[in-house]
């Protein structure tokens, strides 16, 4: 996808940027432990279609009128941490779906089937800001998200996150387009951990 990051004017245009296969490489600041994290997942991003049902589904469910939907996509994801036991496994998937609450498109809603934070399903508020980042703000029963997502160029995206609560984290991701083709459930297994926190 050539598409230009110049040409972002809403949310919408964000997440349809996002489509396609990212490799990811994150650090995570444990804030209670003191310590850092390294880790890596492959992303995999499909947009669905206006007239998907899954997103009328989904707008019941938060109880949202469906044809405030302006679209939305379905994230699927794979990948292991420094500090993974034996067995322990990082993959899921989830979907979205955008209700602005402005003529821009800009800010509003951003319903999904599954949290980040907790797997129930959870309505969070995105804002589109002056940048051109993406920043989405969760509230769960125990924890608060904020995630900060922005583009350095049409292949390379950039994450920020922090969780405050029960558990306290701040994340950094550099997320580089792949090849679609190259990335199936099986190549999560491939992942190689970076040799250190910052991937070098």
């Amino acid at each position: 996808m050539e598409q230009s990051t110049a040409t972002i004017s809403n949310a919408l245009g964000f997440f349809q940027l996002s489509a396609g296969s990212w490799r990811s490489q994150r650090t995570s600041h444990h804030l209670l432990h003191r310590r850092a994290e390294a880790g890596g997942s492959l992303i995999e991003v499909s947009m669905l279609a206006l007239d998907d049902c899954r997103l009328a589904a989904m707008a019941i469910l938060h109880g949202q009128e469906p044809n405030h939907v302006v679209g939305g996509c379905h994230v699927r994801w794979g990948g292991s941490m420094a500090w993974d036991k034996h067995g322990e496994e990082h993959e899921g998937e989830s979907m979205f779906a955008l209700i602005p609450k402005d003529l821009e498109g800009k800010q509003g809603l951003l319903l999904r089937d599954r949290g980040y934070a907790e797997t129930a399903p959870v309505a969070g508020h995105f804002r589109l800001d002056e940048s051109g980042s993406l920043w989405l703000t969760t509230s769960y029963e125990t924890m608060n998200s904020v995630e900060r997502f922005w583009f350095v160029g049409p292949n390379i995206r950039l994450r920020s996150s922090t969780v405050e609560g029960l558990s306290n984290t701040a994340s950094l991701c550099m997320e580089t387009r792949l090849d679609s083709a190259a990335v199936t459930p099986k190549s999560i297994a491939n992942i190689e951990m970076p040799t250190s926190i910052l991937g070098w």
